[in-house]
């Protein structure tokens, strides 16, 4: 394995992604559920220091949110960062929360899919597409289109389905990681102060991608 240049432990990590501040007013629509911090230092510590998707690479965040993967991905070691949403006060947060922890970190205001790569790795907290159906694969075929690898969380009970759908798309390289993910009481429809989710966390990997000059 290559010389890390940057070091850090993991608690201290979800310790500074805990800093990130959360939704004010999340949208139900767009399925605004930030990342638990200590699963985005889980997801990122694995890209970085067991694959070697991060130090040095070029990194997008899609549906980025308030930027938890993304300013974890600039903490460590990443040579270039994105992260991209439509929602101007997710990344208005955002941007205070890179001032706070010293990250570099360029925020896009747009459509996922008006990105072009290719880049090294993408990272992404997608919807689940329970308001909207199938937007998770709508993450997935513009992440797909971008990054070489792909970090994507979904609900364990669709794993079936897009293994099937990854499989059609010629993906045959695929690892799965279960987790659980809490989701806290942030919705009228909400019944319990917090729920926890089991999810996938997918580590997509391709050999080509699209060779259009990014636009980040």
């Amino acid at each position: 394995m290559p010389a890390q240049r940057i070091q850090i432990r993991k608690q201290d990590l979800a310790i500074k992604l805990e800093r990130v501040g959360r939704h004010s007013q999340p949208k139900v629509a767009l399925e605004q559920y930030t990342i638990p911090a200590t699963l985005a230092a889980n997801i990122l510590f694995t890209a970085c220091y067991v694959h070697d998707d991060i130090q040095g690479k070029s990194v997008i965040d899609l549906g980025t949110g308030t930027g938890r993967l993304a300013l974890g991905a600039s903490i460590l070691g990443a040579e270039y960062v994105a992260g991209v949403d439509v929602d101007r006060s997710s990344l208005n947060l955002a941007a205070k929360n890179s001032k706070a922890l010293a990250a570099d970190v360029d925020w896009v205001l747009g459509e996922i899919e008006t990105i072009r790569g290719p880049v090294d790795t993408v990272l992404m907290n997608p919807p689940f597409g329970t308001k909207q159906a199938h937007a998770d694969l709508h993450f997935l075929r513009c992440a797909l289109n971008l990054g070489r690898v792909v970090y994507s969380i979904h609900k364990s009970s669709t794993r079936k389905f897009l293994s099937e759908w990854l499989q059609n798309q010629g993906i045959k390289n695929m690892e799965v990681t279960i987790a659980k993910m809490e989701i806290p009481h942030q919705f009228s429809f909400h019944r319990k102060r917090r729920h926890l989710v089991e999810i996938d966390v997918l580590r997509i990997e391709r050999s080509q991608v699209q060779t259009e000059p990014a636009l980040i």
